[in-house]
């Protein structure tokens, strides 16, 4: 098969550009044929990211897709003529400014190239990363100031004065879409997602062999992936492309941590800090970036180990971990400004007014489900613990007893609901216990977390579904059991107690939803349950941290609004939604509330980050408190924001 003889009637010569075997190639050379009917021979340079320079030599007559998109040659320039003076001298005078903002740090471009309103505060991230030779920053800032706007000013930045070429930013799996959406509407800047999808697009169309990362120069990546080999390894890759000689660094390569307090070893002790599965793939791979920009509203966890940690991997010249700093090597990467320090020097944000909805002291009479289950609960704590300590238990026994007991606590105070699933799995797992005291501890080296708290949105956790994650906190909860000692009598006889009247009162709305249901005429729909119930234009986000409480919720909201109005009202943000539902439940909440009838969000931890949900609503409800206080001014950051409409 051969070209359309419109094809071969086109005038070819040095310079032009042409599409030949699915990729655009500059022409360098074309050597007629030497007689009629013979082929003409074409010497091309290929255009493409990920096979720059590449050579190769075709005829053209034989090439099925052979098409010249354009040419590039002086004549053609000559063609369209001269610029105005004026119009010429602008051009001109846009030039030496570019070259002067290139070599002076005092300077910028990047605010006058983005479509948004730039607060004077945001442009000293901006001030201090052009001042470093090779930037390292980790920017601080509270909750809501814009720092993401803050980042995408230096990475823009960075781009005009021709100091970086490559960008990755890896930020939790809840953002990704909005960071790409960020840096498209207001910097202008295109990022591919890399993901399993973009990944087999590619090997489709260029071959399984073909490296993904070398097919652009701006990517984004969620942090679940930035640990998998599969694609740290070819990132890796790369980047030592980029190194400018053998024994140099990498050069113009940017790498943008969100949320980096996730990066940091998690610290279980005052001494040691255990790397997680981010903070080894970050080793690796932060060295071989020029350029490093950290981005986290709480990036001290209370452990100095685990803080020096994760300034190792900003900036190991400076910072060694487990060995102190000085302050000043500190305030040379950092900058950190709460929205009190701001609002001092004329800073206008919303005020933020906590209300406790607290149930009156007293009012609750003796026998309240909630109260007679938490004196149960210290009862059967103490007697183990005793226990324990007399039977010449193990450190790691007693640790693991005492994770068991606080992981009951945590679920109780969060409702009856969460209480009953732990404590029927938690009796359950005492009686196999006893029936199998022989066999060794199978679980010995099994993971705990979810035993410490609910599910972080940047973990693997929060792509399961609610299901899967009820049924791995099971299977925590027994592997915890394994390695403690047995129940007695006495203790079986206070977990019968205890789950009778958990199973009595688990589905009846206990004082909490009381107080709720009174905030929701208060604030949101004076006639709430009614046939005609009518809504304020507002709406209210309620955190949990577990499934069997947000659950609890729903069942609850329903009873107070009715199944109909229920249905519209209420949505639940959790893990393992996919990206297309988050989103279009993103939009649904931030939507105008004349337009769109949602109004109650419930939300486990997988929003508790990045997640912007501040639009149209002022009311944020923490229905259960974290035992991490950062957690909650990482949930009251969801609406507690620099464009939050509302005055408080």
């Amino acid at each position: 098969m051969t070209a359309t003889p419109s094809r071969i009637r086109q005038k070819l010569k040095p310079g032009a550009v042409v599409r030949c075997r699915t990729r655009r190639y500059l022409v360098e050379d074309v050597q007629a044929p030497l007689e009629p009917g013979a082929d003409t021979v074409v010497s091309m340079a290929c255009m493409e990211d990920d096979a720059i320079g590449q050579r190769l030599t075709v005829f053209r007559e034989r090439e099925i897709d052979f098409e010249v998109l354009g040419e590039s040659s002086w004549e053609a320039v000559a063609q369209r003529g001269f610029d105005q003076p004026k119009q010429f001298a602008a051009y001109l005078n846009t030039l030496r400014w570019n070259c002067v903002t290139a070599t002076d740090a005092e300077l910028f471009q990047a605010p006058y190239r983005a479509g948004i309103d730039v607060k004077a505060y945001q442009l000293e991230p901006l001030r201090k990363a052009l001042q470093m030779p090779r930037v390292g920053l980790f920017i601080a800032d509270d909750v809501g100031l814009g720092k993401t706007i803050e980042a995408g000013l230096i990475l823009r930045e960075m781009l005009l004065r021709q100091r970086i070429k490559r960008v990755v930013i890896s930020c939790p799996p809840s953002v990704l879409r909005q960071w790409q959406e960020e840096m498209a509407s207001r910097f202008g800047l295109a990022f591919t997602v890399m993901d399993r999808a973009y990944v087999a697009k590619v090997r489709q169309e260029r071959g399984y062999g073909t490296n993904p990362w070398s097919t652009g120069s701006r990517f984004l990546i969620s942090h679940a992936l930035l640990r998998n080999s599969e694609y740290s390894a070819p990132l890796r890759v790369w980047l030592e492309q980029g190194k400018g000689g053998e024994d140099q660094a990498p050069v113009q390569s940017l790498l943008i941590l969100d949320e980096a307090h996730n990066a940091a070893p998690a610290s279980n002790s005052l001494r040691y800090a255990i790397d997680s599965g981010l903070t080894r793939s970050l080793r690796d791979l932060a060295p071989l970036f020029e350029h490093r920009v950290f981005l986290s509203a709480t990036p001290h966890n209370g452990h100095s180990n685990s803080f020096t940690a994760l300034l190792e991997l900003l900036d190991p010249a400076r910072f060694v971990r487990g060995v102190p700093f000085e302050p000043g090597d500190l305030d040379t990467v950092l900058v950190r400004r709460l929205k009190d320090d701001l609002r001092r020097i004329g800073e206008e944000f919303p005020e933020r007014i906590v209300e406790p909805l607290s149930v009156p002291k007293g009012s609750l009479p003796a026998d309240t489900p909630e109260l007679e289950l938490s004196r149960l609960l210290q009862k059967y704590r103490k007697q183990r613990e005793q226990r324990l300590l007399l039977g010449g238990a193990t450190k790691r026994q007693l640790n693991a007893d005492r994770l068991v007991i606080t992981n009951l606590q945590k679920r109780l105070l969060s409702s009856i609901e969460a209480f009953a699933r732990t404590l029927k799995v938690h009796r359950r797992s005492l009686d196999q216990k006893q029936e199998q005291r022989r066999e060794s501890l199978a679980a010995s080296g099994a993971q705990l977390d979810l035993l410490l708290g609910g599910v972080n949105n940047d973990s693997d956790l929060a792509e399961l579904t609610e299901d899967e994650l009820l049924n791995l906190e099971e299977a925590q909860t027994r592997a915890a059991l394994r390695q403690t000692v047995e129940a007695d009598q006495s203790d079986l006889a206070l977990l019968e107690r205890m789950g009778e009247i958990a199973a009595a009162n688990r589905s009846l709305a206990d004082p909490r939803i009381k107080l709720l249901e009174k905030f929701l005429r208060s604030h949101l729909c004076p006639n709430l349950g009614e046939a005609k119930a009518i809504w304020n234009p507002t709406r209210l986000l309620i955190f949990t941290d577990y499934v069997d409480t947000k659950r609890y919720l729903e069942r609850q909201l329903r009873q107070l609004l009715g199944d109909a109005d229920a249905d519209r009202r209420v949505a639940s943000f959790t893990g393992g939604m996919s990206e297309d539902n988050r989103e279009r439940l993103k939009a649904q909440f931030n939507a105008d509330p004349d337009q769109e009838p949602l109004r109650i969000l419930i939300a486990t931890d997988a929003a508790r980050e990045g997640v912007n949900l501040q639009n149209h609503c002022k009311h944020l409800i923490h229905f259960d408190i974290p035992w991490n206080p950062s957690k909650l001014e990482q949930r009251n950051g969801r609406i507690d924001r620099k464009l939050q409409r509302a005055p408080q």
